[in-house]
């Protein structure tokens, strides 16, 4: 039987430096032995990328300008929050910049007319982090994050065509990120990781918030996504449970636990 691939939490850890000696060893010495060191490297790579590819300065400086100041962006109103996107581009013009890297290999029905998977790649959600200093800081599974701070979401298609992004927050509060408007899954970019169109503005909901990145070959719609996400609000452990999703569509989650103080 082969033993299960190293999990892609666990190889984030290995790089960020947050295992203890031992335990870094021991998933170093598992990724050499199943063939997986490219996927350290490829990580290191992206994250060392994204901060040139993305400059905050522009961006923050926009926002600061048409939001009239680091401390009057707008809030999400509950009974409209899954439209938030589209109102934080009306009202504050969050922009972000799109992260399709130089020279990254095309996979997908456009190259060469094969649709090719890159081997050991799979669909996978980023967030990053824009402080009001300007630093950019990529946030991982697990970490904490506080209302106020604008995160800015990022995927990785992996082979899959077509995808959603939706959150769920610790008040049961849904948001769909992607597509806005709602409606019918949009074609995923190939190749490296692609920013959503717009960034994301944390309110003061407690306990977490809980970002996914739904995809599949074939076309799916949006509502099935949300309708997914509302289900799991009931839930007995919505920060940790699965999307109950229909058959054909997969998910990546990414859960950043709030500090409210």
């Amino acid at each position: 039987m082969t033993a299960p691939r190293t999990p892609d939490w666990l190889v984030e850890r290995l790089l960020a430096g947050e295992l203890p000696p031992e335990e870094a060893a021991r998933v170093r010495a598992r990724l050499e032995a199943e063939g997986g060191l490219a996927r350290l490297d490829a990580l290191a790579r992206d994250d060392a990328a994204f901060p040139g590819d993305h400059p905050p300065g522009p961006a923050l400086a926009e926002i600061r300008r048409r939001a009239g100041g680091p401390g009057q962006a707008p809030r999400r109103a509950p009974g409209l929050r899954w439209l938030a996107p589209a109102v934080l581009a009306a009202a504050a013009a969050l922009v972000a910049v799109p992260l399709l890297r130089a020279g990254a290999p095309r996979v997908g029905p456009d190259a060469g007319g094969e649709d090719v998977r890159l081997k050991g790649q799979r669909p996978e959600l980023r967030a990053w982090r824009q402080a009001p200093s300007g630093a950019t800081e990529r946030l991982r599974d697990g970490d904490v994050a506080r209302g106020g701070e604008r995160v800015q979401l990022s995927y990785l298609a992996g082979g899959a065509r077509r995808g959603a992004v939706i959150s769920l927050d610790g008040r049961g509060a849904v948001t769909l990120h992607w597509p806005e408007q709602g409606g019918a899954a949009p074609p995923l970019e190939p190749g490296g990781a692609v920013a959503l169109p717009h960034a994301y503005l944390l309110d003061d909901a407690p306990r977490f918030e809980r970002f996914f990145l739904v995809t599949a070959d074939a076309p799916f719609d949006s509502a099935a996504v949300v309708d997914a996400a509302r289900r799991l609000a009931g839930a007995a452990h919505p920060d940790r449970d699965p999307l109950p999703l229909p058959p054909g569509l997969e998910q990546s989650a990414l859960l950043l636990r709030k500090d409210v103080r």
